[in-house]
């Protein structure tokens, strides 16, 4: 490969790509500037669950309110369905999920593995899309709802009027400077934000539920009024079934769960290969995480609707968006409340880091091995900066309102928790497992119906979410645009044989012929010679070696380079490569040969016929067209140094 100088990196440069994405440690990707890092160094379970946890415990600050007007006085009902969903549904999906893909990939790479070529690269960046929608109004949304905490307290009322919008601006600034500081130091912050919360929440429910108790007449208005409004059990689970894909947000942590597992210790006998104890206790994760939240979800519902005026929950209300800290002041005092709002606030900002790092992990592992971000994509703090600044827009555009990001919050978890449930509905169908794939097929249908009735009914989470596809499939094909000269083979290795040619041909010039295969009968290669002489006017005493290129997936961007000799009709010596791309493998194993015999060698070409801008958008799409100027191109960006660059001959 080409060992070009480079100068040094200022050190503001040198900051910015440092290390690896904070993502990759634990065994996943690593980027240009990376440090390799123990495989397995992690933390336990538990700790990470508090790390997933910041964003699906702290959806308890505006879910309940959520229910109430997506519900009314079923919410409660409602609640449980949305509860029996999660364990009998997400659940388990996410169990396997983390099973199939223990690097913290998710339902993506498995559904990657299902299809080749471009439409393989196309699907994978629409769900990229809708994982973007996810995360990154999770960092919005959180941010909003936390600033509607900080403005609607009792004593900041009058000050922070009107002010919501710069007041989620700076909590998303932080999070981004939190992030830029260094991460995986903040697991510990999040533990103890999700163990205060938890607590505080438990004191509220507890308290909620002695009122309830005790106020024997709240249980009976509500039942009366159950009764009066749907008439009798079965139409209110009918009608609890229908509401159900209002209350999806309570599904967001999933997603999570599985993208920051890297981050989980595992056994000390576990290997990249064979993760086990990391497998196992992300299960425990996601299992305890479940419970946990499902106990709050049933609990706060059901003490919110029968304690909270139905006029509250209604935009401009006092318990809009926060109606668990309505019920802190009015029944535990301002000071409780307050403190509640503090830790609220807290863990509501905090959830964007769970979300900005399931973005960390996600991106980068696609993106830049796809030739579709540059290489500084796969570094933390320039990631951050993007995804900050993205959040800035967003934030901007819907005006730090929370009821107005609902509903593409909620179209992105249900779009990747349906697409989770059918690629375990697919693994367990390959794996001759008839009950799971019954099983799971019966889920993947639930979750879709969830999705398409969500869909339906806020189109404008759809919306937003193809606006992410949009500008992320934009971006990437300019950038695979703005790489398509650049050498992108990672390594070369040549096989005894194809070593022999390399050698022998050393000890004089290097002469390659570039060769479409055709038939490979004799004929062909002996008048290949005879043109490349008589176009290039080569004494007859000169003689090639033929190199040949099978593209094999041009999609792909980045690949290690095999060559093998062989000897065709006792005479033509030939070297066969597969790759990508064919100007990209010749380049490099120019640049090879270079490097390893300290000669220049040439290559030569017949000018390939046809439009020009038609043979350049043939090999930007599948690899080959106009191999001889962009074979030159490649070389002349990867080696500056006209001297030392290898020479490429058209006739």
């Amino acid at each position: 490969m080409a060992t070009t100088e480079h100068p040094a990196p200022s050190r503001l440069r040198a900051w910015m790509l440092e290390g690896l994405s904070d993502m990759g440690k634990g065994g996943g990707h690593q980027g240009p500037h990376a440090v390799p890092e123990p495989a397995h160094k992690g933390q336990r379970w538990y700790r990470v669950m508090c790390l997933t946890g910041v964003d699906y415990f702290s959806t308890l600050g505006y879910q309940p309110g959520i229910a109430a007007l997506a519900a009314g006085l079923l919410s409660p009902i409602a609640t449980i369905v949305l509860v029996i969903v999660t364990l009998a549904g997400a659940l388990p999906v996410y169990r396997r999920v983390a099973e199939e893909s223990p690097r913290g990939e998710g339902s993506i790479a498995m559904l990657e593995r299902l299809l080749s070529f471009w439409k393989g690269k196309l699907f994978v960046l629409t769900l990229l899309g809708f994982a973007a929608t996810d995360f990154l109004i999770t960092i919005t949304l959180s941010a909003a709802d936390a600033s509607t905490h900080l403005v609607e307290n009792p004593h900041l009322n009058s000050a922070l009027h009107d002010q919501q919008l710069l007041i989620t601006l700076v909590l998303v600034a932080l999070l981004g400077a939190v992030f830029l500081k260094g991460f995986l130091e903040a697991i510990g912050v999040a533990v103890a934000l999700v163990g205060v919360y938890l607590a505080l929440n438990a004191v509220v429910v507890v308290v909620g539920l002695w009122h309830v108790i005790t106020e024997g007449h709240v249980i009976t208005d509500w039942s009366s009024a159950l009764t009066a409004e749907h008439g009798n059990v079965f139409v209110m689970i009918g009608v609890a079934l229908i509401v159900f894909p209002k209350l999806a947000l309570g599904l967001s942590g999933f997603e999570t769960g599985v993208a920051v597992m890297p981050h989980v210790q595992g056994d000390p006998g576990d290997t990249d290969e064979r993760p086990a104890g990391r497998i196992r206790d992300t299960k425990k994760l996601l299992t305890v995480a479940a419970l946990i939240m499902s106990c709050f979800l049933i609990t706060t519902s059901f003490i919110t609707t029968l304690l909270i005026p139905e006029k509250e929950f209604q935009p401009g209300g006092d318990a809009n968006g926060r109606a668990l800290a309505y019920l802190a002041h009015d029944y535990l005092g301002n000071v409780f409340g307050t403190v509640y709002d503090v830790s609220t606030i807290a863990i509501l900002w905090f959830a964007g880091a769970s979300a900005m790092a399931g973005l960390l992990n996600l991106m980068p592992r696609y993106l830049p091995r796809y030739g579709m971000a540059p290489h500084w994509a796969r570094a933390v703090r320039p990631m951050v900066i993007v995804f900050t600044l993205v959040a800035f827009l967003v934030t901007w555009i819907f005006d730090a309102d929370v009821d107005a990001q609902g509903g593409a919050y909620a179209t992105g978890v249900l779009v990747l928790i349906s697409s989770a449930a059918i690629a375990v509905t697919i693994a367990a169908r390959k794996a001759g497992q008839r009950n799971w794939t019954i099983g799971f097929a019966v889920i993947s249908a639930v979750f879709l119906y969830t999705t398409v009735v969500n869909v339906i009914e806020r189109p404008d989470g759809v919306k937003i979410g193809a606006c992410f596809i949009a500008g992320i499939i934009l971006v990437s094909l300019l950038s695979r645009l703005a790489r398509a000269f650049e050498l992108r083979v990672t390594s070369v290795t040549l096989d005894p044989m194809a070593e022999r040619f390399v050698r022998d041909m050393a000890s004089r010039k290097i002469r390659f012929i570039a060769n479409e295969p055709d038939q490979r009968d004799k004929a062909e290669y002996r008048e290949k010679i005879e043109q490349i002489r008589q176009d290039n006017d080569i004494p007859g005493q000169e003689d090639f070696v033929f190199v040949e290129v099978t593209v094999v997936d041009p999609s792909e961007f980045e690949a290690g380079l095999t060559v093998r000799g062989e000897v065709l009709h006792n005479r033509y010596r030939v070297l066969t490569l597969e790759s990508s791309s064919i100007p990209n493998a010749l380049a490099a194993l120019l640049l090879h040969v270079r490097d390893s015999t300290r000669c220049t060698p040439h290559i030569y070409f017949e000018w390939t016929e046809g439009n020009p801008f038609a043979n350049f958008l043939r090999f930007f799409l599948f690899g080959q067209g106009e191999v001889a100027p962009v074979t030159r191109e490649v070389l002349r960006e990867a080696e500056p140094d006209r001297d030392r660059r290898p020479r490429v001959h058209t006739g």
